[in-house]
């Protein structure tokens, strides 16, 4: 559970961050990445955790899990911005996407007849 002060420090965290010490533009990046992390955090019960993957032309997936099973992914242009916003948002970070992060995922309808798709008449990948 964050505290004012604890929340407080990483919004100033983020702000130092946005103004461009030192690494202007990189910064920003990283900082808007920490506050999407952390709105996604607070929107999905509070908390979250998240792997990073490389996923080519030098961008890594950032997958996030939130406490309550609901997921998303984010993208960074380098790993290293995604590491820097992971740690600037307080992100929890597993080396891995299976095991107890996987289990914590909660898929609904949409997902599982996606996942499917045309082998049991799920909508078609069109």
């Amino acid at each position: 559970m964050l505290f004012m002060a604890d929340t407080q420090q990483a919004d100033e965290q983020v702000a130092t961050a946005a103004e461009g010490t030192p690494g202007g533009k990189a910064d920003r990046r990283t900082a808007r990445l920490a506050r999407q992390i952390r709105a996604f955090a607070d929107t999905h019960g509070g908390s979250a955790e998240g792997q990073l993957a490389h996923i080519g032309r030098g961008r890594t997936r950032i997958a996030l899990v939130g406490a309550n099973g609901e997921w998303g992914n984010l993208v960074a242009d380098s790993y290293e911005t995604a590491k820097d916003a992971a740690a600037l948002a307080g992100l929890t970070l597993q080396d891995d996407f299976d095991g107890e992060l996987a289990a914590k995922v909660r898929t609904g309808r949409y997902e599982w007849s996606r996942m499917a798709g045309l082998q049991i008449g799920g909508p078609a990948n069109a």
